[in-house]
């Protein structure tokens, strides 16, 4: 093996490593998001927030160490995909760590009143994206189609979840429309959860498009 390819594969193994601590700052976005919000705890909320910048500049890094692969080694086919697919997971990543804060900045919208019902089925929307969070990550690694497609049908639970959770807001908010305030973060949660979902479910896309290279819609 030449020294130009060494130096390359360790190129794309530093890659894949900034990926990687780019999904694990996403993954603990959410997660300490809905933590903050059923603790109600707003210090938390601003913590997260303000942490967000480690995951915007890891983006930017790992926009620049691809467009410096591409420039510098002019890879074809296959090492070519990889790259242009971690760019694209890059950005999925970073916005699933946005609507974390997204999450964040609703809880301290809501503040201290007292949460008009237990957060029981956002809790099961979080748990249900964490683990295609996790899952897109091992298949990107893995370049294992099987464990993306999981991720398709993890998301139609994430979905269904979402339909179910928004109509019972919606009701109570005819009930009790002196809470329509905090019924409407509420609401902007369940969709914050459901779209980190759905960029979850693109970078099960583009592990289709590294290994069978041809773009697939898993939305379908």
């Amino acid at each position: 093996m030449s020294a130009v390819r060494v130096q390359f594969d360790a190129n794309l193994k530093e890659l894949q490593d900034k990926l990687m601590e780019l999904g694990k700052l996403a993954t603990e976005a959410l997660e300490r998001s809905i933590q903050a919000l059923e603790a109600q705890d707003i210090d938390r909320c601003l913590e997260i927030i303000e942490d967000d910048q480690k995951a915007d500049q890891l983006e930017e890094e790992i926009n620049d160490l691809a467009i410096l692969l591409i420039a510098k080694q002019q890879p074809v086919a296959t090492d070519l995909r990889r790259i242009i697919v971690a760019i694209k997971v890059a950005a999925d990543l970073e916005r699933i760590a946005d609507f974390g804060v997204n999450v964040a900045k609703s809880a301290i919208r809501i503040g201290k009143e007292p949460l008009i019902k237990p957060i029981n089925n956002i809790k099961k929307m979080y748990s249900l994206t964490h683990e295609m969070i996790q899952l897109t990550l091992e298949s990107f690694v893995e370049e294992d189609i099987i464990k993306a497609k999981r991720i398709a049908d993890i998301d139609d639970q994430v979905d269904d979840l979402y339909g179910e959770t928004i109509r019972e807001l919606l009701e109570m908010n005819k009930q009790k429309p002196e809470h329509t305030a905090q019924i409407t973060q509420l609401s902007f949660i369940c969709r914050y959860l459901e779209r980190a979902a759905d960029h979850t479910t693109n970078i099960a896309e583009g592990v289709f498009y590294l290994v069978k290279g041809r773009r697939y819609d898993l939305n379908e």
